[in-house]
């Protein structure tokens, strides 16, 4: 009888401990529901500035993005940070009653983020980011809900939207309208301008509508965050144009170039008079002259060795020489690391190279009488096979002695020129003079133009570079004309050399020899230069990659 009365006493007591705390929790749900309900309904957004647009943070720019928080019924939560996702708990603080104002504590779980660095190393294989690990412990964040508004410590204003709506921001967030700056819309006119010369006069169409389109695809905006990578624009690791763009910075298109211009360039107007080589060799002036000139102005001597290079006319030679010495990788002895000036000089390079038909002609009148430019030289002689068979093989030795740097442009170019000569790889010859050339033409257009996105083309040391590009052109076409007249001084007077023609020494390959041809046509109509021009011409493209040889010798 004892035993069951207290046992009733014992089951009382604990079924009376149940029910308080039943009750307790049931009212404290029932103050808390209304809480609960504001914070979980759709997703809480907020745009603030700061951000660096770029993976490696490497920017001066800073912009607004977007920070997402999504709290869940389970009092857990994750937030959205510029694409970069942290998770936790919540809980309300002051179990007030009131609905429309109380405080939030965000407890942010531990989370590893991977960091992004610039690769600096030039000998790199492939351009994946340098990485490093960290553990990010955010720790316990306050948040204040007033009348559906969140507040954090900064007094940043989180707005409440509804799932859809929250997606049409996001969607916005990474469209080209949210991310466009004037910047981007000055290199779109550039493009369409490029373009437009390609179409409308056929300057250099097949370089210049590449590179136009190339900077369109180059210059439409897009997302970028730090330690984010889209995988889209030409400098991000993984994507694409990034891919395509490693033949520029490794600098194995320019010799694929070379390949092709020696399949389908006939040096015998060169053997039939080697005289004329120094017609090629001196309108490298340029080169020199400008590299001092960017000295003076404050560049480091790789960015101007590799500016200097502009003046030979030769945007094969430019990328690849800017590709070695200033590529953004290579480390100075003073510590610093070189500019990445391969789209600027490429540019450039190639803008010149189009527009030869409006610089040369001013400046050869300018140096030149009416009475040189009528002088008519006399025909070249018959070259015979052995000797264009020969030519190759003895200028490789000669040229690769003096200056070994320069074996990749010069052994392609002059193995593509033995290809075609020799008489027994004519198939060999053509898929280098078209099929080949062609698509690293194409390729090398596109990644070219893609690679001047306005954040990185539109600096001070552009518009020198520019400024320097059509000095150094310009001094290169009066150092040929200048020295072709003291060759003409000193010629027999039945062996006269027309002082046009040293104009052709720059290796604007045909452009420039055809320049000289329409002005000889146009002093006298029966003076035809075309064939003496071709020689300088083609010892241009000889002699700017010696002169990109010596250079590379000296500075790399």
């Amino acid at each position: 009888m004892y035993f069951s009365i207290l046992n009733n006493y014992k089951m009382k007591k604990i079924l009376f401990i149940i029910s308080l705390f039943l009750f307790l929790s049931t009212n404290s749900f029932s103050e808390n529901s209304g809480q609960v309900s504001n914070l979980t309904k759709g997703k809480w957004l907020n745009k603030s500035s700061g951000y660096i647009p770029n993976p490696t943070g490497n920017s001066d720019r800073n912009v607004k993005r977007i920070k997402v928080i999504e709290f869940n019924k389970d009092h857990s939560f994750y937030m959205d940070s510029v694409k970069m996702v942290f998770t936790g708990k919540w809980e309300i603080i002051n179990e007030s009653k009131n609905e429309n104002e109380f405080k939030i504590i965000l407890h942010f779980d531990k989370k590893i983020i991977t960091h992004f660095h610039k690769k600096l190393d030039p000998n790199a294989l492939n351009s994946a980011y340098d990485t490093e690990k960290e553990t990010l412990k955010l720790g316990d964040r306050e948040l204040l809900y007033k009348d559906n508004i969140l507040y954090n410590s900064k007094a940043e204003i989180y707005k409440n939207y509804s799932g859809a709506i929250a997606g049409i921001i996001t969607f916005y967030e990474f469209s080209g309208f949210n991310n466009v700056t004037s910047g981007n819309l000055i290199m779109i006119l550039v493009g369409i301008f490029f373009i437009f010369l390609a179409i409308r006069f056929n300057y250099e169409p097949l370089l210049l509508i590449p590179i136009g389109f190339g900077i369109l695809i180059g210059n439409i905006p897009m997302f970028q965050a730090v330690d984010f990578n889209l995988k889209l624009g030409i400098y991000e690791p993984g994507s694409v144009m990034n891919f395509f763009y490693q033949g520029v910075v490794q600098g194995w298109y320019p010799p694929l170039i070379f390949l092709g211009i020696g399949a389908m360039t006939d040096f015998s107007s060169l053997i039939s008079n080697p005289k004329l080589m120094l017609l090629g060799a001196a309108a490298q002036i340029g080169i020199f002259a400008t590299f001092l000139g960017a000295l003076y102005l404050g560049f480091a001597p790789p960015e101007a060795g590799a500016i200097g290079i502009i003046g030979g006319a030769d945007g094969p030679t430019a990328i690849f020489l800017s590709s070695k010495l200033a590529n953004g990788l290579n480390v100075m002895p003073n510590g610093q690391v070189v500019k990445n000036l391969i789209g600027p000089i490429a540019i450039a390079a190639y803008s010149y190279m189009a527009l030869v038909p409006v610089i040369q002609p001013p400046i050869i009148k300018l140096l030149t009488s009416k009475k040189e430019r009528k002088i008519h030289m006399k025909p070249p002689r018959a070259v015979s096979k052995l000797e264009k068979i020969m030519f190759p093989i003895v200028a490789l030795l000669i040229t690769g002695y003096i200056a070994p740097t320069s074996l990749p442009l010069l052994g392609m170019l002059f193995f593509g020129n033995l290809m075609k000569e020799c008489g027994v790889t004519n198939r060999l010859a053509e898929t280098s003079s078209h099929a080949i050339i062609d698509i690293i033409t194409i390729l090398l257009g596109l990644t070219v133009g893609a690679s001047t996105q306005a954040d990185v083309f539109l600096t001070p040391s552009s518009i020198l570079i520019f400024i320097l590009g059509a000095l150094s052109f310009m001094v290169a076409t009066a150092g040929g004309v200048i020295f072709a007249k003291i060759m003409n001084w000193f010629s027999p007077k039945d062996n006269p050399i027309n002082p046009m023609i040293g104009a052709a020494g720059v290796s604007a390959v045909p452009d420039s020899a055809r320049v000289v041809q329409n002005m000889g046509l146009k002093a006298d109509p029966s003076n035809h230069l075309l064939m003496h021009a071709m020689a300088p011409n083609v010892a241009g493209v000889i002699g700017s990659a010696v002169g990109a040889g010596i250079l590379l010798s000296f500075l790399l």
